[in-house]
């Protein structure tokens, strides 16, 4: 499995960027997805997930910010994101919605400046 995210850059305060994560085989259409993120020196956190059945789930500090949608017949799974904010800075990576994850991609960089 494969999972390669793209869309990333820098961004003012305020500003939306659109990510999107191109997965390998049926991955996005078999499971629940989500995008997660990574800032420096913090653990990976879930900041958008949904599953098979495209109900959504975010948690609150992104909640009414960012949307996760997909398109199965793509293989692809987005993100978007608005009202951005500097603490949103990361490293933003798509995986399955689950306990038992595919093999992380590269990620995307999120840089959202003051």
């Amino acid at each position: 499995v494969q999972l390669q995210a793209s869309g990333g850059g820098l961004v003012q305060a305020g500003g939306s960027l659109r990510l999107s994560c191109v997965a390998s085989g049926n991955i996005v259409s078999s499971n629940d997805m989500a995008w997660y993120r990574q800032a420096p020196g913090k653990q990976r956190e879930l900041v958008a997930g949904i599953r098979v059945d495209y109900i959504e789930y975010y948690p609150d500090f992104v909640k009414g910010r960012f949307t996760i949608s997909k398109d199965n017949f793509k293989k692809t799974v987005f993100l978007q994101m608005d009202t951005l904010k500097p603490e949103d800075t990361g490293i933003y990576y798509c995986n399955k919605w689950a306990t038992m994850q595919a093999p992380w991609g590269q990620g995307t960089l999120v840089t959202v400046s003051s």
